[in-house]
């Protein structure tokens, strides 16, 4: 299904600010839509005539039961079906005449509201869209109290949607309209005194001390008293005037007696009069008491992985000392590999230890293992090391094999792709080559993704494989250790060849992401 803004544009001659507006309306009227116990569908109207609307988002009632059991998004209709909502659109006026109309065997109420955006001078502009306010009337009673206040606020908030003041202009940093009619409300009369309060509401301030009952209470001065930390209550009691005064605050929480909650206010404008607020509560002390856990078990984490890179670090410090005290070569060098082999998991761990997650940026351990392997090289010879594309964002279990790979593949490269210094690659012993001067040497590390895998290319421009290499029979550890892994831990492929032109070799890995990576 095409998205709001797709319909808009393809059916429409919306301007791109007018249909900024409709998906603020949209990611806003989930308020309303409880409010009034009823579906809220968006129309606007197509073909530059207001007799036929095309349908461009739906909201259902959590409060009440639907009136359409079939989405309508996408919708296009015309005639005396739409006739409430060419009034509404050409009147600039809320359209609540009209009998009950029947959606098969479901009897509704129809109503309209127009949906305007204000212009940059603050003055109502012309209407772009209608909200429809459908009601499911088979379930119609005498409504109680609760009922009645909800239904008040709605069409408050139903009356600013039609002046372009509701909704307000989302808080950076806030991605839902959280909390909801059924968490708790509250609305308060001009003077900031409460004039009613729904059960949850009520029952979230118990849980922050109050024990009276809300109605009547000025709930600036309550915010402010209730509030553990001084600091905070003054800003929760300020964000209250300041939606008395017809501003819309960004949300506050409000922590006291160990309970924690989340507040929304909102300015009661309709018809451009301020008349109070709406206050929007919700207890989250359990949610919060959840993310502290969750914190303090990311912080264990951390600390472990700081653990285990400082134990490698230790293990990598002791074969380094005992590779000193060692006299024969091939020992030393073994050390000497083992050392570098360990020091490269070292900053998987030291990578993990930084971040509050299991996944860890990969491309700078790559240029960290990459550095390391070139100074290897560095007594003999000078190999550039270049990393072409990004790794991005990797798991835990695929970094830590990973980085074990890609070690080897570099130090093979630097060790064994190219002649010592003082011989060219066609030089064979005692025998001068005529080859022309070889370019400098170089080791590229490539990477890229396609289709849930990572393809990795470690290629040099050095003197390439033997013509009798068989790397399945190879007796090198290194080559064993990246084909374990490889096919292994990686459950990925590994093919070491010469290049096809200019020379060297190259090493291709094909690793599965799957769902476990998280693509850049």
């Amino acid at each position: 299904m095409s998205t709001l803004r797709d319909l808009a544009e393809e059916h429409t001659s919306l301007r791109p600010a007018d249909i900024d507006h409709l998906h603020r309306v949209a990611g806003d009227w989930q308020l309303l839509s409880d409010l009034s116990f009823a579906d809220l569908l968006l129309w606007v109207p197509v073909g530059g005539d207001d007799d036929a609307f095309l349908c461009v988002a739906q909201v259902r009632p959590t409060t009440a039961p639907t009136a359409y059991l079939d989405d309508q998004v996408g919708r296009i209709v015309g005639g005396p079906e739409v006739a409430h909502l060419g009034i509404a659109y050409r009147q600039a006026r809320i359209w609540r005449e009209g009998d009950p109309v029947w959606y098969g065997d479901t009897p509704a109420r129809h109503e309209a509201i127009p949906v305007r955006l204000r212009t940059a001078a603050g003055e109502a502009g012309e209407v772009i869209a209608v909200v429809g306010r459908d009601t499911n009337l088979s379930t119609a009673r005498t409504p109680s109290q609760l009922e009645l206040n909800y239904l008040t606020t709605a069409d408050d908030l139903a009356q600013m949607v039609a002046d372009g003041t509701f909704p307000p202009p989302r808080h950076p940093g806030e991605t839902t309209s959280a909390p909801r009619v059924g968490d708790g409300l509250v609305r308060l009369d001009a003077s900031g005194k409460v004039t009613y309060a729904s059960p949850n509401a009520q029952s979230a301030y118990r849980r922050l001390g109050f024990a009276s009952h809300l109605v009547g209470e000025d709930l600036s001065a309550l915010n402010t008293r209730l509030a553990a930390d001084p600091l905070d209550g003054t800003d929760a009691g300020n964000r209250v005037l300041a939606a008395l005064r017809g501003e819309a605050p960004p949300r506050k929480e409000i922590d006291a007696r160990g309970a924690t909650m989340l507040t929304r206010a909102l300015p009661l404008m309709p018809a451009g009069v301020p008349i109070g607020a709406l206050v929007l509560v919700r207890d989250i002390t359990e949610v919060r008491r959840r993310d502290r856990a969750l914190i303090t078990k990311d912080a264990t984490i951390r600390e472990i992985h700081h653990r285990v890179k400082n134990n490698l670090q230790t293990v990598a410090a002791l074969l380094r000392l005992q590779a000193r005290r060692v006299g024969i070569p091939a020992a030393k060098a073994a050390l000497e590999e083992s050392v570098r082999r360990v020091a490269s998991i070292a900053l998987v761990h030291e990578t993990l230890s930084m971040s509050s997650d299991e996944v860890v940026e990969f491309d700078g351990i790559v240029d960290r293992v990459a550095a390391a392997a070139s100074e290897v090289a560095a007594t003999e010879s000078t190999v550039r090391m270049r990393r072409d594309g990004t790794f991005g964002v990797l798991p835990a279990e695929i970094a830590t094999s990973l980085v074990m790979v890609l070690n080897e593949l570099l130090l093979n490269a630097v060790e064994h792709g190219f002649p010592p210094a003082g011989e060219t690659a066609g030089e064979t012993a005692g025998e001068p080559s005529d080859a022309p001067v070889a370019e400098p040497a170089e080791v590229v590390v490539s990477a890229h993704r396609f289709r849930k895998q990572l393809h990795v290319c470690v290629a040099d421009n050095g003197r390439g494989l033997p013509a009798d290499f068989d790397s399945e029979r190879s007796g090198r550890l290194g080559l064993q250790i990246v084909r374990a892994l490889a096919t292994g831990e990686l459950r990925g492929t590994i093919e070491l060849r010469n290049r096809e032109s200019g020379g060297g070799t190259e090493a291709v890995l094909v690793v599965p992401l799957g769902n476990a990576a998280r693509p850049r």
